[in-house]
């Protein structure tokens, strides 16, 4: 009878190994089979299962077309992230809306398969008929977060393997699909939200989990892997919405809010005028007030980045839950002196916002007290004077929270580069009388030529925009410059800081030179001038080094990704876990932290400049001076020497910062290398990749176009090439950001040693101010601080952005090797580098209990774990994420 189908069992596996090495027909495979007869058949029901089998093999031989094609059952699994409540609202819905009378074909999930190979009748991949998934029947109440569902696919004989599977989302709501495993060993890795058809019409592509170049790419999926980059790459036009997953850029004209008021209107970043990276486009509309400015972020036009760069669930309730600790924490002080001065009357008034001690049993006991106050931090030595000690000034340059400024000295007395005609003499104040007690007999010029001078040099980054911030009354600061010493001992000993004001009267010295003291009045304005370089190095961190040189200028990168790098791309699987959560923190950012009366203008020094200071410093940003050793080498702290095991020598031996990150660059070098020689064995496989080089082409032209024009750009035209760049960028969004980020509470958390802001200058003894400073210095310096009530606001700021998430993914930690599955040479690199992580955390663990060390080890001297690469969740102050993602 027409339609009967005939069952006819065999071996289990569809797809057997030779299968996936050779086949070209499903044929070959002797998995039950299904045969749809559409001729009638003579006797159907005599023939034995032998004649059945006799008749495909003479079918499949003669290589004939039948009219009736042989098609077989293909098992799958799906699995897709589940939320019991958003089920049952949506069951509810469908069984409400009586308009719908056929389930199947309006509701659910539809799968298509694609093979590799293309049909040569009509020169189009070959696809499978639709599976249907739909789980609404059988609602799993106390399923687990992710649920897995089987799915029978039926495909032709001579289909070939499947390279792709198209998904259609036919419920009401997103659904997140995890994963599609057939046959129990080909995978579909999916991590993607799918959209309902209703808002994204299109199918959605998913790549098997194999890497292929653009020119390996098997015939069937060509088409399809150009067809996802469009879509991904979009128009360029209109308001994105939450479900979009477009990449495109866009310069930063959404910093402020001019419709507001004037106080909140910034300048667009971006453009010759002001340079600046690009950031991704969201297309809101301009403000009222300024057509060149986006307007902010609202209820009617919200946060947009593409839906899979979005926070996942563990890391949105982990960001919420430090927001509502803090808003808790800020509730003691608040209450308690919203009535009072904002000044801060005693060293005990800051002390009190911390627990009186911790205990380390497992049961700690806390007072009603304690539960709104902060955990001390536990890397600063708070001493009986509460202020920062010369060691630990020194220490922090090197082993700190921002220990990539320090630099050598090698030129005395230091020249600005600021241009005199606008912003005066570029001489310094200092002197060789103000160092030269200091020296250990040395003069200035020997210790020059010894390599013994470093400096914290921060008169050219704050000088242009010290009359905005003095302008404020609750905000003063100073350019300044700190020379330290390298001591016998291998520690930095700080001999001389310059203070310098804008040059407005001839008549009055704009500079002045502090240097360590010789009685009370000097030991205080030691202390005054200390907190004032730590209130600049506050800002140059937040802003410069951590905001812009990871944050920011990562950001182009990984859109020029997204666009141009297939997802079976060997080098985008190879980024894809560096690229992290980048995009949505970055876009939180510019709502909350660098935005027009932010977090940033409200609780450092910069006020309303703290942008422009980062526009200002990014013209002398380089990509190829972002790797460890070429940064290093730059702020002549290394020297090239081949002997060396990472071919540098350090000319300050103990360097925590420097000595640690070199174990880690070199790894992530030696991985890089591996996998690049896998895949471009010489320079034409390089320049043969259309995908590859427009990729880096769009980031440097488009995503960094302010800058496109520079020399100093590295080529893309060799492996070696491919290797330098990919380290960087690794380096850049795993080590490099993390010892930036992660020590932030428990390094500045402790405001009198580092004040993110002064309020008051230090006063000459010509000064009204000076008779009171004499009077009470103490209470001068107290004054010169942030109230309590932004101390507590800002140690919660610093909390949240030092606290590893649940979720977090630590470097060597590479989940997904199946993609590598046939290619043994690559999973044994992530072997080997997953090894060396536990072994540099042993050598840091080594290295951090050497009392030779004084750097990171000894008497009150907290080790240095910022770049011990696994943590636990929480406050840690240690752990390599692999991402920017905080």
């Amino acid at each position: 009878m027409a339609g009967t189908k005939i069952e006819i069992s065999g071996p289990k596996s569809l797809f057997s190994n030779e299968f996936l090495c050779n086949s070209t027909s499903l044929l070959n495979s002797r998995k039950t089979r299904t045969v749809e007869v559409r001729k009638p058949v003579a006797a159907t029901a005599a023939l034995t299962a032998v004649q059945i089998v006799a008749k495909l093999i003479e079918l499949d031989s003669v290589k004939v077309i039948p009219e009736t094609p042989v098609q077989f059952t293909v098992s799958g699994q799906v699995t897709v992230e589940y939320d019991a409540m958003e089920q049952m609202m949506e069951l509810m819905f469908n069984w409400w809306d009586s308009s719908k009378t056929t389930i199947d074909a309006q509701r659910g999930v539809f799968l298509q398969l694609v093979s590799s190979d293309i049909d040569p009748r009509t020169g189009k991949a070959k696809v499978s008929k639709e599976a249907i998934l739909d789980w609404s029947r059988d609602l799993p109440i106390n399923a687990d977060k992710f649920v897995t569902h089987e799915v029978q696919f039926l495909v032709d004989g001579n289909f070939g393997v499947p390279g792709a599977i198209l998904v259609t989302n036919k419920n009401s709501k997103e659904l997140y699909l995890k994963s599609i495993t057939l046959e129990g060993f080909l995978h579909f890795d999916c991590q993607s939200w799918v959209q309902p058809e209703k808002l994204h019409p299109e199918k959605r592509i998913f790549f098997t989990n194999k890497a292929y170049l653009p020119n390996e790419t098997p015939m069937g999926l060509r088409e399809l892997r150009e067809k996802e980059l469009r879509e991904l790459r979009g128009n360029g036009e209109g308001v994105r919405v939450l479900s979009d997953r477009i990449y495109d850029y866009d310069v930063y004209n959404d910093l402020g809010n001019p419709d507001k008021g004037l106080e909140f209107a910034r300048p667009v970043l971006g453009g010759q005028r002001r340079t600046y990276p690009r950031r991704c486009r969201t297309g809101r509309p301009s403000t009222k007030s300024d057509p060149k400015s986006e307007s902010p972020v609202n209820e009617t036009t919200p946060m947009y980045v593409p839906r899979d760069e979005a926070f996942g669930g563990e890391k949105k309730r982990s960001v919420d839950a430090g927001s509502w600790k803090g808003m808790v924490n800020n509730l003691f002080p608040f209450f308690k002196h919203s009535t009072d001065s904002d000044s801060v009357n005693s060293f005990a008034d800051i002390n009190n916002l911390y627990k009186e001690s911790r205990n380390h049993s497992n049961f700690p006991v806390e007072s009603t007290a304690d539960a709104f106050k902060f955990d001390p931090p536990n890397i600063v030595s708070r001493d009986a004077s509460c202020c920062l000690r010369d060691d630990e000034f020194g220490r922090f340059t090197l082993a700190g929270m921002n220990p990539i400024s320090i630099e050598r000295l090698k030129v005395f007395p230091p020249v600005s580069k600021l241009d005199p005609s606008i912003y005066g003499p570029t001489q310094s104040a200092l002197r060789e009388e103000h160092l030269i007690s200091h020296l250990d007999g040395m003069s200035v010029q020997k210790a020059i030529e010894r390599k013994k001078l470093f400096t914290l040099d921060y008169h050219d980054a704050f000088l242009p925009f010290l009359n905005s911030i003095n302008a404020h009354p609750d905000r003063k600061a100073y350019a300044t410059r700190t020379i330290f010493l390298l001591t016998q001992m291998g520690t930095l000993k700080p001999i001389a800081i310059e203070l310098s004001l804008p040059s407005t009267n001839p008549f009055k010295p704009s500079k002045q030179v502090i240097t360590p003291p010789v009685d009370a009045t000097t030991c205080w304005q030691w202390q005054l001038a200390k907190a004032h370089v730590c209130s600049n190095d506050s800002g140059a961190h937040e802003l410069i080094q951590h905001w812009l040189r990871t944050h920011a200028c990562m950001e182009p990168f990984i859109i020029a990704a997204r666009r141009h790098l297939s997802a079976m791309h060997p080098i985008l699987k190879l980024l894809h876990p560096h690229m992290r959560y980048t995009m949505d923190i970055n876009a939180r950012a510019r709502e909350l932290l660098v935005s027009a009366g932010g977090i940033i203008e409200s609780l450092f020094s910069t006020k309303e400049c703290s942008m422009e200071i980062t526009s200002f410093a990014y013209k002398n940003w380089r990509f190829d001076m972002e790797s460890l050793p070429a940064d290093l080498i730059r702020r002549g702290v290394a020297e090239l020497d081949p002997t060396e095991p990472h071919g540098i020598k350090l000319l300050i031996e103990d360097y925590p910062y420097a000595n640690d990150g070199l174990l880690i660059w070199s790894a992530i070098e030696r991985l890089v290398k591996d996998y690049v020689n896998y895949y471009y064995p010489d320079s034409n496989s390089i320049r043969s990749d259309p995908e590859l080089n427009t990729w880096y082409y769009e980031s440097i032209n488009v995503g960094h176009a302010d800058l496109r024009h520079e020399s100093w750009w590295p080529n893309l035209s060799t492996p070696k090439d491919l290797v330098s760049i990919l380290t960087t960028l690794i380096w850049i969004s795993s080590a490099k950001h993390a010892a930036l980020n992660f020590g932030q509470y428990h390094y500045g958390g402790y405001v009198p040693v580092r004040p993110s802001y002064m309020r008051r200058l230090i006063p000459n003894e010509d000064d009204p101010e000076y008779q009171s400073f004499i009077s009470d210095p103490e209470g001068y310096f107290l004054s010169s601080l942030p109230s309590l009530r932004e101390m507590a606001f800002l140690m919660s700021i610093l909390e949240i952005l030092s606290t590893h998430s649940e979720d977090e993914e630590y470097l060597g930690d590479r989940k997904k090797l199946s993609t590598w599955r046939g290619s043994p040479e690559i999973i044994e690199a992530f072997y080997r580098f997953s090894m060396e992580m536990k072994a540099i955390e042993k050598e840091i663990e080594k290295r951090n209990s050497d009392t030779k060390l004084r750097n990171r080890c000894g008497a009150g001297v907290s080790p240095y774990q910022l770049l011990v690469p696994a943590s636990e969740p929480g406050v840690s102050c240690r752990g390599v994420p692999n991402s920017i993602s905080i």
